[in-house]
């Protein structure tokens, strides 16, 4: 009996994909920052994850609309990509409260001064 082995490589997101995905989003919506719309259609998935935020599909396309707002400033999909490992790095640098002190349903952020 033969197998067929075919091995699919896991997909990833890398800055060609962004860029090709960028590439798209302009032909699709236009160029041009489109803030406005881009902040308009992130509060509507908000507002579909806040009625059930244990659908993945609706945190995703939160996801893909920052990737796009971020794009649309001129920056490549390397450029993103390098952004977000440096924030999570200074986010890991930074002073947290314990969250255990405080309500479940608002914002942690880092205690100021430290950057």
């Amino acid at each position: 009996m033969i197998h067929d082995c075919r091995c699919m490589k896991p997909l990833s997101i890398d800055a060609s994909s962004l860029d090709r995905v960028r590439a798209w989003s302009d032909g699709t919506f236009g160029p041009g920052l489109r803030t406005e719309g881009v902040i308009d259609h992130i509060k509507r998935e908000f507002d579909e994850v806040r009625n059930d935020p244990t659908v993945v599909d609706e945190w995703i396309d939160v996801i893909i609309l920052a990737f796009d707002g971020a794009s649309r400033t001129g920056a490549s999909g390397q450029e993103i990509i390098d952004a977000i490992h440096a924030k999570w790095e200074r986010n890991r640098g930074r002073d947290w409260p314990d969250w255990r002190t405080l309500p479940h349903d608002r914002a942690i952020e880092h205690v100021r001064g430290d950057g």
